[in-house]
């Protein structure tokens, strides 16, 4: 078998296994061998076939770390609007138990909340902010 060959299915087995455990930082090595794959049908030694590979694979990766670094994190999911559709909508609060506690009518039940916030909790209209349990963490 030529060396282009055998950095192809180097290539397919490592696409395989990111697909069977989601490592996408494994695409990006992938992406080195087929670097090397393409030096070595440019008739480029087994040297340079390697330099190929661990230069684009490894600029690949860094980059990614990079750009993942520079993203900020994602909230946790009871806070996470994409998890909970529930977050930023608005519920109507008559009193407030001297604990900060409370009971909301939301969508057709009864809910238990909490305020939330750093000032002193007034009746009237706040915003669900997260979701703790079956508590909805309430504030303005």
């Amino acid at each position: 078998m030529s060396d282009a060959t055998l950095w192809w299915i180097a290539t397919g087995v490592a696409v395989a296994v990111e697909l069977a455990t989601g490592t996408f930082y494994l695409l990006m090595l992938a992406i080195g061998l087929a670097a090397a794959a393409v030096a070595a049908h440019l008739g480029a030694g087994f040297s340079m076939q390697l330099v190929a590979a661990a230069v684009i694979g490894g600029g690949a990766v860094t980059a990614l770390h990079l750009l993942r670094a520079k993203r900020p994190a994602a909230p946790p999911a009871g806070a996470n609007r994409d998890v909970n559709i529930d977050i930023g909508e608005r519920v109507t609060v008559t009193q407030w138990n001297p604990d900060g506690t409370t009971r909301v009518q939301y969508r057709g039940a009864s809910w238990a909340a909490r305020y939330a916030g750093t000032d002193a909790p007034a009746p009237g209209e706040h915003v669900i902010r997260a979701i703790d349990g079956s508590q909805l963490l309430l504030g303005r």
